[in-house]
């Protein structure tokens, strides 16, 4: 793994990659359907992470976007959730990574390592720049934290790529999760223990390594 965090986010930003080896990825875990009911409980009874929710909110304020009509990934969940819709179920990996971001409420990405070419930079979006998205036709990413290789952009904190999504062929994982600094070094790194934990237990993947900036 070889992760940059471009200087002007240094501020604002703090930034965790997982990697993780040996998963098994399945349409439908059916390990993961009495766990997730009970977080899905947990978290429609449970009081609003105001704290942690604003400061994410901060954080997309801070380079110019209004979290209100571009949501971070981790506040939709958590959204949906109280409407009663539950969390999407997409496969094993992808189900656990949304689990454990909207428990934190800081926003994941994962991706399919095999589908990365070369190392990743962590900048703002370039005039222009924009990539196919997850059900979506395009996701433009000018202006906005994005993750990109030497591909091109591929992954953001409220929505990735369809190029190096997680699939049912993906062994090697990569987890992105992003937090607001202060504080987002120590919220990251708890974050990627958890996640790292659960995608063992219900995935059979190994860490292969970690990093946190």
């Amino acid at each position: 793994m070889d992760l940059t965090l471009a200087p002007e986010l240094g501020d604002v930003l703090a930034v965790g990659v997982l990697r993780v080896d040996g998963t098994r990825v399945v349409a439908h875990e059916a390990s993961l359907d009495a766990p997730l009911a009970e977080a899905e409980r947990r978290l429609r009874d449970a009081p609003d992470r105001s704290e942690t929710v604003t400061a994410v909110r901060q954080l997309y304020r801070a380079v110019g976007l209004d979290p209100t009509k571009t949501r971070p990934s981790s506040e939709a969940l958590l959204r949906r959730i109280r409407k009663g819709e539950g969390l999407p179920r997409i496969n094993g990996v992808v189900d656990v990574g949304n689990w454990c971001s909207a428990e934190t409420q800081l926003p994941f990405g994962l991706y399919d390592v095999d589908r990365i070419e070369g190392p990743i930079d962590v900048r703002v979006g370039r005039a222009g720049e924009e990539y196919a998205g997850i059900g979506k036709d395009v996701v433009h990413v000018a202006g906005r934290i994005t993750l990109a290789d030497r591909v091109g952009p591929f992954g953001n904190p409220t929505s990735d790529s369809a190029r190096t999504r997680v699939s049912e062929t993906t062994a090697r994982v990569l987890v992105v999760v992003y937090a607001p600094r202060p504080g987002g070094v120590a919220a990251v790194a708890r974050a990627l223990t958890l996640t790292a934990t659960r995608l063992e237990q219900f995935t059979g993947g190994t860490e292969a390594g970690r990093q946190v900036i």
